[in-house]
Parts: structure tokens; sequence; C-alpha cells
């Protein structure tokens, strides 16, 4: 098995921080539309807000003396969300296009995200 040195490859994602997405696989999946939270395009994957909740314990400290349990979003995979398209009312898949000399992400709708 041959060993990877230093950091992986970044992927480029076709979601960012503040768009709107569609869970499109898993326990998770659903028709109406969630916000992108948090992207990592070193593992490629993202936090949706609202999906794969799961309980974190807190530890002890002087503001909080007894600990808690919170519930928290983590990542799930970027190819399991869809960007949201207002013009076709459900998830789209994208392409990037070159448009005055800027790459922009367009849906197969024709929707412009960008």
């Amino acid at each position: 098995m041959r060993k990877t040195r230093g950091k992986p490859a970044r992927r480029k994602l076709h979601v960012k921080k503040g768009d709107k997405v569609v869970v499109c696989a898993g326990r998770w999946r659903s028709k109406e539309p969630r916000e992108v939270l948090q992207v990592d395009p070193e593992r490629g994957r993202v936090i949706v807000q609202g999906v794969n909740l799961r309980w974190k314990s807190t530890r002890k400290s002087a503001q909080n003396p007894r600990g808690e349990r919170v519930q928290k979003e983590f990542p799930i995979s970027a190819s399991n969300v869809l960007l949201w398209s207002e013009k076709a009312g459900k998830g789209v898949r994208t392409r990037s296009q070159i448009v005055d000399g800027k790459r922009v992400r367009v849906g197969t709708c024709g929707t412009r995200f960008d």
C-alpha cells in the first residue's frame, strides 16, 4: 500500500457557505431547501443546517459546572447535496461556465448561482 505525504489535494466543490441546498441521499434526504453552514474542501464534506444531528457531550468548566449534552450538526459528503433552484423549484446539478472572464455556476435548468 502506498503512503501519501502532506495534505490531501483540495477539491473544487459545487457548493459554498450560505448556499441553499437539498439533501438528495441518505437518512436526511428532503425536498425543502436548507442552508450550508460550513464547507471543508479538503475532505469534500459540508455541514448543512438541521442535517446529520448528533448528540455531543461538553466537558465541565467554570461557566458550565455540570457539563451537558448538545445536539450539533456533523458533516456529510458534498456529493449528497444539490443546489436549490427557485426557477425549477427543486435541487439541480450544476456546471461551471465562463461569463465575462469569471467562472459562474450554472444549473441544468439555466439558473445562475453566482
